[in-house]
């Protein structure tokens, strides 16, 4: 499990990015795929999720994860849900204590935010669609409405795909461009013509700010890249292999 200290140092507020490691998945999902999405034995997928909320000192009906579709919605999370019922949507926000918030990735970015004064957390889902969209504004501003100051969250972006490993086609960049001609900084020529490699964590970050984050801090790691410690979509798919796993992000309130 990976932590930040810029969420570390809110004393009411725990936080984890899980890797791939310490759970009892096989094959392709070895060893602690979380995401009950997948194709993965459900019995597995259940004890991993249990294993990641022993590691935060919880049980596991206080894990949240959401049916996630690359939308901008946003839930305001009062209670807990199961595992097999969960809403639709790409971000949770939360001023309950003990309700914790995970997000599933394996490439698209999780980010994790705080106002630890406020008491206000939340966890966006964000892939390049989603994140173009909207979902971190939705997400700020639910925070907002909850009675978080912007100027007082911290926002961490983590374990996602990196800039070396994210080749797009011709047609990517344009919708990036038409929002903000200063978003050409976040691609670099490919090896292949016309191509191009995207800085989604870099992306992100300077969006957090635009929209009036103070601190933005990311998880230095490349999830395509390191296969002994992440589960990547876009390792499996270049390798043709027919599923891949997911690691979880989790943020909550203490009691």
């Amino acid at each position: 499990m990976i932590s930040l200290s810029a969420l570390n140092d809110f004393t009411r507020i725990r936080h984890g990015f899980f890797t791939r490691e310490g759970g009892v998945s096989q094959g392709l999902y070895a060893s602690l795929n979380c995401g009950p999405g997948s194709s993965d034995g459900s019995e597995a997928v259940h004890e991993n999720r249990r294993r990641a909320m022993a590691q935060l000192e919880l049980p596991p009906e206080a894990l949240m994860t959401l049916y996630q579709t690359h939308s901008t919605d946003v839930v305001v999370v009062t209670d807990p849900w199961e595992v097999e019922q969960p809403p639709t949507a790409d971000a949770m926000v939360t001023d309950r204590p003990g309700l914790a918030l995970g997000i599933l990735t394996a490439d698209c970015a999780p980010v994790l935010l705080a106002d630890g004064k406020k008491g206000v957390v939340a966890a966006a889902h964000a892939g390049w669609k989603g994140a173009l969209a909207g979902i971190l504004d939705n997400t700020i501003a639910a925070m907002v409405d909850l009675g978080a100051r912007k100027t007082g969250i911290v926002a961490a972006v983590g374990p996602c795909i990196g800039h070396r490993s994210y080749e797009v086609g011709p047609e990517f960049p344009a919708p990036f461009l038409a929002e903000d001609a200063t978003n050409a900084d976040f691609f670099a020529p490919a090896r292949r013509n016309g191509h191009a490699l995207f800085d989604l964590p870099g992306y992100l970050s300077r969006k957090l700010a635009k929209l009036g984050v103070h601190e933005v801090t990311r998880v230095p790691a490349d999830t395509c890249r390191d296969e002994a410690r992440f589960f990547s979509y876009r390792r499996a798919t270049l390798r043709g292999e027919a599923d891949y796993g997911r690691q979880l992000s989790v943020i909550l309130l203490d009691k």
